[in-house]
C-alpha cells in the first residue's frame, strides 16, 4: 500500500535568539549612530501612527454611514408599512454585514494581512449554516411570508392538516389558535411551502347547503321554499347589497361587481333521493351562524311542507300466483 505525503507548510517559528540578537543590533546601532536610529525609530513611528489615523477616521466614517442606513432603513420600511419583525430582522442583518465588513477594512489599513481572517469568517459562516440549516430554512419561510402576507394576525386558515385563528407571525413560525382552544405552532419553512386556505381573505363567504329530500316531491315547490328560507335571513345578502371593501392585503379587490342572489337548483338524481343545493352569499363572521340555522331550518320545515327526507330504503313487491 502506498501512501502519499503532502507537503504541508509549516508555521514560521520566532527564534529567542535570533530576536535577542536584533535586540542586540538595535541598541547597538543606537549607540554608535543614534542619529541615524532616531531618524529610522520616528519615520517608523510616524508611518504607523498615520495608519493608525487613517484607520480611525475609516471607522468613524464607516460607523456613521451604517447608523444612517439604518434609519433610511427604518423611514423605507416605517413608510411602507412593513412588517415589524421583517423590518427589524432586515435592519440588524445589514448593520452586521456593514460593520463586518468596517472591521475587516479598519484591520487591513493598520497593514495586518487579512486574508486569514476573511477564510475564518467564511469557515465559521459556513459551519453555523449547516448546523442551523433548519433554522435558516425557517428564517427563509419567515421572510415569504411577511413579505407576500398571504393571511395576517386575526384570519382564520386551514394549513399542515391545522385550522385556526392566526394569533402572530414571528421571523421563525407562526402561533395559531384552534377551534378547541388549542395553540399550535407550525414552523415558517414548511409552512411557506405548504398549501394555506385563508377563510378570511376575503370579506364574503358561500354558504353552499345540499338538501336530500325523497322521489315525487315537487321541485319547483321545494325550490321555492328553500329560496324563501334564505331570503327571509337578514344575514344573507343579495345584489342589492353593498359589497364590503376589503381590508387584506392578500385579498382581490372585487368592488363594483354585485353580489349573486340566493340560488336554488336540482344538483343531482340520486338512487335513493334528488339533491337540491342551496347557495348564498353573507359575511365572513356570519358564515358559521347562517350555516347551522339554515341546516336547523331545512330540517324542521321542510316536512311541514310535505318535503320527506329520504334515506336508503327497498321496494319489495309480493306477486300471489293462482294455485293450480
Amino acid at each position: 500500500m502506498l501512501f502519499l505525503q503532502a507537503d504541508i507548510p509549516t508555521p514560521p517559528v520566532i527564534n529567542p535568539d535570533s530576536l535577542q540578537q536584533r535586540t542586540q543590533m538595535m541598541i547597538e546601532q543606537a549607540i554608535t549612530n543614534p542619529e541615524t536610529f532616531w531618524h529610522d525609530l520616528i519615520q517608523q513611528a510616524i508611518h504607523f501612527g498615520l495608519k493608525v489615523l487613517a484607520a480611525i477616521i475609516i471607522y468613524l466614517l464607516g460607523a456613521w454611514i451604517i447608523r444612517r442606513v439604518k434609519v433610511l432603513l427604518t423611514k423605507i420600511f416605517s413608510r411602507r408599512h412593513t412588517e415589524r419583525t421583517l423590518a427589524s430582522f432586515v435592519t440588524s442583518l445589514v448593520s452586521i454585514m456593514m460593520t463586518v465588513i468596517l472591521i475587516v477594512i479598519t484591520v487591513s489599513t493598520l497593514g495586518i494581512d487579512t486574508t486569514s481572517l476573511a477564510a475564518l469568517l467564511a469557515a465559521g459562516g459556513m459551519a453555523i449554516g449547516m448546523a442551523l440549516s433548519g433554522t435558516v430554512q425557517n428564517f427563509a419561510g419567515g421572510i415569504m411570508l411577511l413579505v407576500f402576507k398571504p393571511f395576517k394576525a386575526g384570519d382564520f386558515i386551514e394549513a399542515q392538516g391545522y385550522t385556526g385563528t392566526v394569533m402572530a407571525v414571528s421571523i421563525v413560525s407562526t402561533k395559531i389558535l384552534t377551534t378547541d382552544n388549542r395553540v399550535i405552532i407550525l414552523p415558517n419553512g414548511t409552512l411557506s411551502n405548504g398549501t394555506i386556505n385563508n377563510f378570511s381573505a376575503q370579506p364574503l363567504r358561500r354558504v353552499d347547503i345540499n338538501v336530500s329530500v325523497a322521489y315525487g316531491s315537487d321541485a319547483d315547490a321545494c325550490i321555492a321554499l328553500l329560496l324563501s328560507m334564505m331570503k327571509e335571513d337578514k344575514r344573507v345578502l343579495s345584489s342589492a347589497d353593498e359589497r364590503p371593501k376589503t381590508t387584506s392585503s392578500s385579498a382581490v379587490n372585487l368592488q363594483g361587481i354585485p353580489i349573486p342572489d340566493p340560488f336554488c337548483g336540482l344538483s343531482s338524481l340520486n338512487s335513493n333521493d334528488i339533491t337540491f343545493v342551496t347557495r348564498c352569499w353573507v359575511r365572513v363572521e356570519d358564515y358559521w351562524d347562517v350555516y347551522f340555522d339554515l341546516q336547523k331550518r331545512y330540517y324542521t320545515e321542510l316536512p311541514q311542507h310535505g318535503f320527506g327526507f329520504a334515506y336508503p330504503h327497498m321496494d319489495v313487491n309480493i306477486i300471489s300466483q293462482p294455485q293450480a
